[in-house]
């Protein structure tokens, strides 16, 4: 297949309620989204993941958006691809900047399956029907709030519940919901708020019997969750740190996680997400896909890299109305009493996507053509 022409969108959707962090509080996505052509009627669509600030990783709207253009775009346009797994080749010159690679190439990968009449998650070699759903819980007002929401979502049939943290608030948090849901499948998110010299406090979180704790140290930093990891019992998830299944391999090597998490955005993609994949089960480490706050598009593309084997944990791909008033697909995601999202039968992406929701809340848009 060869590429004729990218479109490129930025959409303004508010979520239906803020969504805090230890970096920081979302009221409001900007969500850009990625559609190539074929010239031959074909289409695929993919979503840039990238947040707004960069502060979750280097990567931010404007950044993601300019690389795909200035220099991802052209040198995609107009060659002949045997399949979309061709695609990071072509981009390996670029360093860094997954997720824009990654919204390029996911569009490759649903023009790919709509060619050859295959839903994207046969494709891409997955084995579920259905997914095992969890949910993110932001930082709340006050514990009572949270301890409601968790009730709110787990009387939706949610399987696993991760609250976010930060440092002073972290055993209040998860201390509260602990108490009130003594046996649920509960862990905490730090996004990368402690250093080694919390070491203590982290230690302490072993009593409460979490699933795992994610991205307790920095960003970019293995040994330090080496030696955290050997001074905790609760197994420690690297999210930020594995942006490659080059990272994935020394992570383990050095015993810095015993579970990963895999963003497709944050690795740069389905070919190096389906090698991380590969990694982790061939050493029998779990792993399960994280969310971004993504639209309806960059959610379908979630389900379909969660079907894979491997993703044996709830990973955080939800209901469309955990974040929207309405999504950008139909039908929108839903999630079953039973805490599933059923697997989508259509073709590529499995959604129909609502161009004319889509054209209402575009703010910007490109065409760059060969």
């Amino acid at each position: 297949m060869r590429i004729r022409c990218v479109e490129l969108r930025e959409l303004r959707m508010s979520l239906r309620a803020p969504f805090e962090t230890s970096f920081g509080r979302t009221g409001e996505r900007r969500i850009v989204l990625v559609r190539v052509f074929d010239g031959e009627g074909g289409e695929g669509w993919g979503e840039c993941t990238a947040p707004e600030e960069p502060f979750y990783n280097h990567e931010f709207v404007d950044a993601a958006w300019l690389v795909m253009r200035d220099f991802l775009i052209p040198m995609l346009l107009g060659r002949e691809l045997g399949a979309a797994s061709d695609v990071p080749g072509l981009f390996r010159p670029v360093r860094g900047h997954g997720m824009a690679k990654a919204a390029l190439e996911a569009a490759c990968w649903d023009l790919q399956a709509r060619r050859e009449g295959k839903p994207l998650w046969h494709l891409l070699g997955g084995t579920r029907l259905e997914i095992e759903c969890g949910v993110s819980i932001g930082i709340q007002p006050s514990l009572l709030d949270l301890v409601k929401k968790v009730e709110q979502e787990l009387t939706a049939g949610y399987r696993r519940i991760k609250v976010k943290i930060k440092p002073g608030l972290e055993r209040e948090i998860i201390g509260a919901v602990r108490s009130a849901f003594p046996d649920v499948p509960l862990m905490a998110d730090a996004n990368a708020a402690y250093t080694l010299e919390d070491a203590d406090v982290l230690r302490s979180l072993d009593e409460f019997s979490l699933m795992m704790l994610e991205q307790p140290l920095a960003y970019d930093d293995l040994l330090d969750h080496a030696e955290l990891q050997r001074q905790m019992r609760t197994p420690i998830c690297l999210d930020e740190s594995i942006a490659s299944a080059e990272h994935a391999r020394k992570a383990l090597a050095v015993g810095a996680c015993r579970i990963i998490n895999i963003k497709l955005g944050r690795v740069g993609g389905y070919v190096e997400a389906r090698r991380i994949h590969d990694l982790s089960l061939a050493r029998g480490v779990p792993v399960w896909c994280g969310g971004m706050l993504e639209s309806g598009i960059g959610r379908a593309h979630n389900i379909a890299l969660s079907t894979l084997e491997g993703f044996s944990l709830p990973g955080d791909v939800s209901a469309s109305r955990r974040y929207w008033e309405q999504d950008i697909i139909e039908p929108e995601v839903e999630v079953t009493p039973q805490g599933t999202i059923r697997v989508p039968m259509g073709v590529g992406i499995g959604f129909a996507v609502n161009e004319r929701l889509i054209e209402r809340r575009t703010v910007r848009r490109e065409v760059i053509a060969a």
